[in-house]
């Protein structure tokens, strides 16, 4: 007897999963209906759109609604999964890697708000320039 795994249908697969979605799915369709809601909101006045995350389930994990695709050394790899042991051994912080990663962009912007030109990530991205 042959054991096949069972896999999701496309429903499944593309199903809408949040609010937000949901609200851009159907202005989607109004849009190619040419017909407007009213009760529709824009996206940048949705509240739960920008700026914060939502908790999922009860790991203590939290949903983004936006993603992006970063690709980085073996090195840094290397660093970066060896720092997030080190919070786990010496501090007994367990964070994953897009945690630290999303805390690090955090202290980075918010120190170039706070110093502009002066802070580190300026200083940082002129040094790594083409021909200087």
């Amino acid at each position: 007897m042959r054991r096949q795994a069972r896999l999701p249908g496309a429903a499944e697969l593309f199903r809408v999963t949040s609010e937000l979605a949901t609200d851009v799915a159907d202005r989607v369709a109004d849009r190619d209906l040419g017909t407007q809601r009213s009760t529709v909101t824009p996206l940048s006045a949705a509240p739960s759109a920008r700026g914060r995350a939502r908790p999922s389930g009860g790991t203590g994990r939290v949903r983004h609604d936006e993603k992006i695709t970063v690709y980085i050394s073996a090195a840094e790899l290397l660093h970066l999964e060896k720092s997030r042991l080190a919070l786990r051994a010496d501090h007994d912080i367990v964070v994953d890697r897009g945690r630290i990663v999303r805390e690090a962009i955090a202290q980075a912007l918010a120190e170039f708000d706070d110093a502009g030109a002066a802070c580190t990530l300026v200083r940082r991205l002129l040094a790594e320039e083409p021909g200087l």
